[in-house]
């Protein structure tokens, strides 16, 4: 459980950790559900695109399991996703938006741009390289679709990786099919992807180019520099973590925030033995975020072990 203090508030976040390896389930701290997965299935649907035709570089693999701030250089890759196939953004089926990096937006707008668009969508990495499969396999560029044959193809692949059946499916806020797992399934899908020589493109692509993958900034691209592994996060307060050893770790925070998760994660290895000192003081900000009232700390989290 994460506690978080500030002032005279005192928030309490149930979280959820579980440890799984190779051979299954190793440990597990809180009470487990069903959730679904967002964004942290991105490194699955990444490999099931690679392995149907997408033809991706290891810069392009990091963008199609992001999700990116929309800054230059995520745009550029996933432009030239595009283009390397003869698509264009028009054939993207996610959302416009803006970039969520501050900088690059206000940098967009001072040249004219203040449109929305769909390859400023944080995962139209991910819909670039669905994209490209599809056009490899002949298949329609419908892709979003729950029946379409790439879906089939991710959601069997994520039962084998997860253990355990994502159906029934939802609807992601990119609009592509949302997966289900529980905590202790997203662990095991972790730890494939720490050790699965099939996942080791995803993976080494993740942890060579982890700011691609988020925003260089973000828990799990500082998880990705200091922990030796790699990170993705999901809405509503979910995370994976695979670590290089073969652990795979997950996390979820059930009242929806991201920052216990992450803090979780870090408290998880270093209880492991897998952070050394130097490391886990470099993830402090993550381990123990503070809280911030009036332009001033006034409280942070705490991490409460079982």
């Amino acid at each position: 459980m994460g506690r978080i203090r500030s002032g005279l508030v005192e928030a309490h976040h149930q979280v959820t950790v579980a440890v799984a390896t190779a051979g299954g389930v190793a440990e597990s701290s809180g009470e487990d559900g069903w959730f679904f997965l967002r964004s942290a299935a991105k490194p699955f649907q990444a490999a099931v695109s690679q392995r149907l035709g997408a033809g991706l570089g290891p810069e392009q693999l990091a963008v199609a399991a992001a999700s990116h701030r929309g800054q230059p250089v995520h745009v550029a890759l996933v432009r030239d996703m595009l283009a390397g196939a003869g698509l264009d953004e028009g054939d993207l089926l996610c959302p416009p938006d803006r970039p969520r990096d501050l900088v690059s937006d206000r940098r967009l707008a001072a040249t004219g741009d203040s449109e929305e668009r769909p390859v400023y969508h944080n995962c139209s990495g991910k819909h670039a390289a669905m994209l490209r499969a599809c056009s490899a396999q002949g298949w329609t560029l419908e892709y979003t679709d729950p029946d379409h044959p790439l879906q089939q193809e991710i959601t069997g692949y994520a039962a084998e990786v997860l253990g355990c059946d994502p159906r029934p499916v939802g609807v992601d806020g990119c609009g592509v099919p949302t997966l289900r797992a529980t905590v202790a399934a997203t662990a095991t899908a972790f730890a494939r992807l720490a050790s699965d020589p099939g996942l080791s493109a995803v993976s080494d692509a993740m942890y060579r180019f982890a700011p691609l993958t988020s925003g260089g900034d973000r828990p799990e691209a500082l998880l990705a520099r200091w922990a030796t592994g790699v990170a993705k996060g999901g809405a509503e307060g979910c995370i994976g973590f695979a670590h290089s050893s073969g652990v795979g770790i997950a996390a979820k925070c059930w009242s929806g925030e991201s920052e216990p998760a992450a803090a979780a994660v870090v408290v998880m290895l270093r209880r492991l033995g897998l952070l050394p000192d130097h490391p886990f003081r470099a993830l402090s900000a993550v381990a123990s975020p503070p809280v911030m009232g009036g332009g001033r700390q006034v409280g942070g989290l705490e991490v409460l072990e079982e």
